[in-house]
């Protein structure tokens, strides 16, 4: 198979017109046209939908275009390997749920790389869709995923048929967070009852209602009848925190230095009971690196430091 007609295939997929991506190729656009439907014959499938609004991918067509992507960037980690006849950079990559205890864990394992080393280090923070996609469709190494334990079988058979395997790295339940000044500290015991007149920070994009289907969602938590702020990342979530204390959020237990720099309590509600589980997971047939195993080593540590 050509290379250069995989190249070709992805930036037709990344405009969705011959002539853009010409233009980006710096290639006649009948030249194009010919090594497409070349590759398509080659292939016995029809990549692209043609019509006067463009070209798009058919199924087949975004098959291909993920398997092009893997190889055209393996092709490229091997020209920067070997281009100056001696390895370059390791990389490192992970994706996770928004959990203080990750973050503290990977800050920790970020100052354990030697800056003589030359690592790339990649760390995402998401929902459990995309941590799965990430490592089956975008190469990233591991992943944590959370999911409450109701659906252990559930992504345990999905994990095996997609030739994953899994770790158990901690089981809790979701705790309040909030200011040191909030009403809500001076209660004994907080019920759900207790937090409905308060504002909550939550995150947009939790969950995606493909796994498992619709169901997934945080059924022991009610639905908030007061006001909610949506965050997408854990820095605005703690400013929030800390100046108004009529806001509290839902979170996985957060370690005491963070809560510390922040001016911020952790409570437990009563009425949540609801165990959830972190998953350490990998494809079946990767090899943990040294990088890796280092960083396990400090989420283990910041696992068992925070979740008392």
């Amino acid at each position: 198979m050509n290379i250069l007609h995989m190249k070709y295939a992805l930036e037709i997929s990344k405009t969705n017109s011959i002539n853009k991506a010409a233009e980006e190729l710096f290639v006649g656009a009948p030249a194009l046209s010919r090594a497409i439907k070349e590759l398509e014959t080659g292939l016995g499938v029809t990549l692209f939908d043609r019509s006067a609004k463009g070209m798009f991918l058919t199924p087949e067509g975004e098959l291909f275009i993920n398997y092009a992507q893997k190889i055209l960037k393996q092709i490229d980690d091997i020209e920067n390997i070997f281009r100056d006849g001696s390895p370059q950079k390791v990389q490192f990559s992970i994706s996770v749920p928004r959990a203080s205890y990750i973050a503290d864990a990977f800050a920790e394992f970020s100052k354990k790389v030697k800056p003589g080393q030359k690592a790339e280090l990649f760390y995402k923070e998401t929902n459990a869709y995309r941590v799965i996609n990430n490592i089956i469709k975008e190469d990233y190494k591991l992943g944590i995923l959370r999911y409450s334990e109701r659906y252990d079988e559930y992504y345990k058979a999905m994990m095996f048929e997609k030739g994953l395997i899994g770790e158990l790295i901690a089981e809790f339940t979701y705790v309040l967070i909030m200011s040191k000044d909030s009403p809500l500290k001076d209660l004994k015991t907080i019920t759900f009852e207790d937090i409905n007149n308060y504002t909550e920070i939550a995150h947009a994009d939790p969950y995606v209602p493909s796994l498992p289907l619709s169901e997934v969602k945080k059924e022991e938590l009610p639905e908030h009848e007061g006001n909610r702020i949506f965050v997408f990342e854990r820095g605005s979530q703690f400013e929030l925190l800390s100046r108004d204390p009529n806001t509290y959020m839902w979170v996985s237990p957060v370690p005491q230095l963070l809560l510390d720099r922040y001016g911020l309590i952790e409570r437990k509600c009563v009425d949540n009971k609801r165990i959830y589980k972190d998953i350490l997971i990998h494809r079946r047939n990767y090899k943990l690196t040294p990088l890796d195993n280092m960083f396990i080593e400090e989420l283990v540590r910041s696992k068992r430091e925070t979740l008392r």
